[in-house]
């Protein structure tokens, strides 16, 4: 076997969605790429492989099915309302914003038609807001799940890298971890690191670094797509926002522990500049794994908006922090009440029709393209996932009275007392608010109005009933807990995915792309997400480095 090439025209740092798409693109222009990835290849395609697949898309076929009248105009409001954009280092963020709400609009469905990617038809409504127009939140539902969830984004890609493995343009390194880039005077040239002993690691299972050689590869550019930092707890802790209070001292991990932050240091180092690290987005919604794959594996519940959610004494969050609604809104009240968890109190009819998991693996039916098992969504009994977390996970309650549900709660969190004369208070009080189909409790008119979107009333959103009615029963308590995700921030990049440094000034050699350059110009994101845009924005940014870097070549 002949040895690896060790010089190319570029080398793409990282094996997840976004280097697997700028490796796709520089291939498919001739290019000779090494992709470098301190994983084995169990793990190709990171992060991406495990997620549910939503992309943020605008005014397409999907929406107009569904009776949505969506546009550019109306999507920008969202994004800008929802960013908050403040600072100085918001130029490019903000004009990376710009260019991605024109793909979201645009070309971005046809793309990935293209290349053999569909979606289910029922658009979710993420990110809700229920403030007023100018902040937070979708207007209307953008959330469009690919048909085969996070696998079925990467298939394409990686059939792309592998044709170009066979033709001999890119060579796929696995157990390459960089150390540091190599830079003469003032370019960036190359990248130097250690080679790890070969794993048998499955994927997202913590494999060794166990270190067994050097290496040193040469290329005329360098792109980063290594990801944040959402595996690496102590980093998550040092970036925590003050605006957001002291961080947690309890996490689970929403991603592996090889999203370990590791590059962008190793990024910083070599000229480039990072911006917005204490922007970031993790879930108030985090459940503990029962089966897990990773340390402190956590799983995200995708809520509909009937649960009631209640801090870790027992109070009801006040409005409009109800499930779906406001995930860093929820997440910084909950933090500010001095304790880590909370609880969604529900019905079994709730749970049936309102709980999804985020994950491929947790969603069977949509990431197989199983048509039969799908059709299970819509008769009796909670999905398959959801049933085995409610009877096998720590973090589930499940009473016959409202009494024993508490106890059972308090057993969950001895060390803090629950109040369960509020707790009943909240419950009778919400419960008295559907003898009319008219209410003053906004949660409930948000129930209703949810309704009227059809994607909602046909699988998404249970009919508002009471809660101690036996009819609806059992009860059922989940105590949440804080789960980390994305970086907002990153590598500062304009818009031909050039890593600029402190001078304002490209890195000669150097791009960034993915959750590495915070989507796209270190936070096109701002302070918060709209839902469907991480991989989204890894597509367009990965696309964009790799157009840019074999244009420039």
């Amino acid at each position: 076997m002949s040895a690896p090439a060790t010089e190319a025209d570029v080398i793409v740092v990282g094996a997840g969605i976004a280097g697997l798409v700028a490796t796709a693109e520089l291939a498919q222009a001739g290019k000779k790429v090494l992709l470098v990835e301190q994983e084995p290849a169990a793990s190709l395609g990171g992060q991406a492989w495990w997620s549910f697949g939503g992309l943020f898309l605008v005014d397409t076929p999907e929406q107009r099915r569904m009776g949505v009248k969506d546009s550019l105009e109306l999507a920008r409001q969202d994004w800008f309302g929802s960013a908050g954009f403040d600072r100085e280092e918001d130029h490019w963020p903000r004009r990376w914003a710009e260019a991605y709400l024109n793909f979201a609009a645009g070309e971005k469905r046809a793309w990935l038609r293209e290349k053999g990617i569909g979606f289910f038809p029922v658009v979710g409504w993420a990110e809700r807001g229920g403030y007023t127009a100018l902040e937070h939140g979708n207007s209307v539902p953008r959330f469009h799940i690919v048909w085969g969830t996070g696998p079925g984004i990467l298939e394409p890609f990686i059939r792309a890298v592998r044709a170009g493995v066979q033709a001999g343009l890119v060579s796929a390194l696995h157990r390459h971890r960089v150390d540091a880039l190599i830079v003469r005077a003032g370019s960036v040239v190359g990248v130097r690191g250690t080679r790890l002993a070969a794993s048998s690691a499955a994927r997202g299972v913590a494999s060794s670094r166990d270190a067994v050689g050097d290496f040193d590869l040469r290329a005329s550019a360098v792109i980063v797509t290594s990801g944040g930092i959402g595996g690496n707890h102590d980093l998550v802790r040092a970036q925590w926002p003050e605006r957001m209070g002291e961080p947690p001292e309890h996490l689970l991990s929403g991603v592996p522990a090889h999203v370990d932050g590791r590059m962008l240091g190793i990024a910083e180092q070599g000229g480039a500049r990072l911006i917005n690290g204490d922007r970031m987005w993790h879930y108030p919604e985090g459940i503990t794994n029962w089966d897990p794959v990773w340390a402190a594996h956590g799983i995200r519940i995708l809520p509909g908006p009937s649960s009631l959610w209640l801090d870790a004494t027992g109070a009801r969050l006040p409005a409009p922090l109800f499930p779906g609604f406001d995930t860093l809104g929820t997440l910084e009240h909950i933090l500010k009440t001095g304790y880590e968890h909370s609880w969604f109190v529900l019905t079994q009819k709730i749970i049936e029709k309102e709980f999804a998991l985020s994950g491929s693996e947790q969603n069977p039916d949509l990431t197989g393209k199983d048509l039969r098992l799908l059709a299970q969504r819509v008769s009796p009994g909670a999905p398959g996932p959801v049933e085995a977390f409610k009877q096998k996970g720590v973090d589930f309650v499940v009473a016959d009275t409202l009494f024993e549900l508490m106890a059972g709660m308090q057993k969950l969190s001895p060390d803090i007392p629950l109040d369960f004369a509020r707790i009943e208070q909240e419950i009778v009080a919400r419960d008295r608010q559907l003898d009319n189909d008219f209410a003053k409790d906004a949660q409930i008119n948000a129930i209703r109005q949810a309704r009227h979107y059809r994607g909602d009333k046909l699988i998404r959103v249970a009919t508002p009933h009471k809660l101690l009615d036996p009819q609806n029963g059992p009860l059922i308590a989940v105590k949440l807990h804080i789960l980390t995700r994305k970086s907002l921030g990153g590598i500062e990049t304009d818009l031909s995915a050039r890593a600029l440094g402190w001078n304002g000034r490209p890195v000669p050699g150097l791009y960034a792309a993915g959750e590495a350059s915070g989507f796209g110009g270190g936070g096109m994101h701002g302070y918060r997400s709209l839902e469907g845009t991480f991989l989204g924005g890894c597509l367009f940014s990965a696309r964009t480095a790799g157009r840019a870097v074999a244009a420039a070549l």
